[in-house]
């Protein structure tokens, strides 16, 4: 394939499938069976999913796992996670167990504010339009009220709308920062018609305002959208216990586990080679459950990586510390979350998620995500700090090795108990397979 297709948006289904089996694949009937097997039987269930972008041909399907235990500001909850990565799901509720013994996993909602801006031009005296922004400012929020009158009822609304100078960076760019407070929605299309109506009005006003010159009345909007960077949308979740209750199994030492595990935890926040594997980590946990709940898994990893470079050098997301003999852990991360709207209402199981933790409050499903990124953390750097990542983790994977090479029951019976005693490496498995084909 080395052209372009024209019209593929309004091909059917059919056609399109066909098209990319001819066009890519060495047997399009092969390309065609693999891509039909992920559809789902019920031909009602599979436009659901067909609707919900555009040009769909199939389904992708990943795992949906629950990690049971959680036990958060006295409440035991079972997570919703999905995710491809062996050991993720597994870690988390060795975690979660682990902590459920020492008191649970605490978590706060810090502050919901959500963020957007107008972004726009204007050749003019800075002063004049801090005046003119001064007086139409009632007018720019009022001309949003059919948009923010149901928002506002449930408590939310737009909280405070600032004109920002960023001249000094950037000739003649000033924006309308606009702060909102959107309940139990995720918020986007509420927060993106809101600043679209207060640029409308912001340029309808400027034509009329007697106090600026031409040039100052043509203000070019550049655009208006909401920002993913939502640092005063914070939720705080810990751990904490007396050093010695951290003995277990494979903690003989506690007190030394502690002062090494607190280590880890300061090489993170100073060294951005090794904070940036730090936070994939939590992330891999956070990931999992905005998945599960049909949130938005990239917008929360753009902040939550912004809100880890906000000194000016990237950095850990978690902490740790010992004081008068109290081992705490834990994490301040910026979760804009919703429970109701998107796929909350429309994906069967994201519903089911959301029933599964209790239909929660966005403020509620913000201290679980967070919580399950902090167990996973500690998951991690117990590992790193004692036996070492791998030795779990290529367990876990060792299933995903037998599944590739398409091991039988025999096969498996004998690479498990090979692998008691051994060591668990991809080459290590291939040749185990290998000799016992011979």
């Amino acid at each position: 394939m080395n052209n372009a297709v024209a019209g593929f948006s309004k091909l059917s289904k059919e056609e399109k499938i066909n098209w990319i089996a001819k066009e890519y694949f060495s047997n399009p009937t092969e390309a065609i069976t693999t891509i039909k097997q992920y559809w789902n039987n019920d031909a009602q269930l599979q436009q659901l999913h067909d609707e919900f972008i555009e040009n769909t041909i199939s389904n992708f399907y990943l795992p949906m796992g629950i990690a049971p235990n959680f036990l958060i500001n006295g409440k035991y909850y079972s997570v919703p996670m999905v995710i491809e990565e062996s050991s993720v799901v597994a870690a988390a509720a060795k975690s979660a167990k682990f902590w459920s013994t020492r008191g649970g996993f605490k978590a706060t909602v810090l502050n919901t504010e959500k963020i957007g801006q107008v972004h726009f031009l204007f050749k003019g005296d800075t002063a004049k339009l801090q005046t003119f922004f001064n007086f139409i400012k009632p007018t720019l929020i009022d001309s949003t009220e059919n948009i923010t009158k149901n928002m506002q009822k449930r408590g939310g609304g737009i909280l405070g709308l600032e004109l920002r100078d960023k001249t000094s960076e950037l000739d003649n760019y000033y924006q309308l920062h606009a702060t909102f407070e959107t309940k139990d929605s995720m918020g986007a299309n509420f927060i993106n018609s809101c600043l679209e109506q207060l640029a409308k009005t912001l340029k309808e006003t400027a034509q009329d305002y007697t106090n600026f010159n031409e040039a100052e009345k043509n203000i070019t909007v550049v655009m208006s959208i909401l920002s993913n960077y939502v640092p005063n949308c914070i939720v705080r979740a810990e751990v904490s216990c007396k050093v010695e209750d951290l003995a277990e199994k494979k903690i003989e030492n506690p007190e030394e586990f502690a002062e090494k595990f607190v280590q880890a935890v300061r090489i993170a926040e100073i060294e951005p080679y090794r904070a940036v594997t730090h936070n994939k980590g939590i992330m891999n946990g956070v990931d999992a459950v905005v998945l599960s709940t049909g949130n938005d898994f990239r917008a929360v990893e753009a902040g939550v990586h912004a809100y880890a470079s906000r000194t000016g050098q990237y950095s850990s997301l978690s902490h740790a510390k010992i004081e008068n003999g109290i081992f705490t852990f834990w994490m301040e991360i910026p979760l804009a979350l919703g429970t109701v709207g998107g796929l909350t209402s429309l994906h069967p199981l994201v519903k089911m998620a959301l029933e599964i933790l209790g239909k929660p409050s966005a403020k509620e499903l913000m201290q679980v995500v967070a919580v399950t990124g902090l167990a996973q953390n500690f998951a991690a750097l117990r590992s790193l700090t004692t036996t070492g990542i791998q030795e779990g983790h290529m367990k876990m994977h060792l299933n995903n090795i037998l599944n590739q090479f398409e091991a039988t029951a025999e096969e498996r019976k004998a690479i498990a108990k090979h692998f008691e005693k051994n060591t668990v490496t991809h080459a290590a498995v291939v040749e185990l397979i290998e000799n016992l084909r011979k």
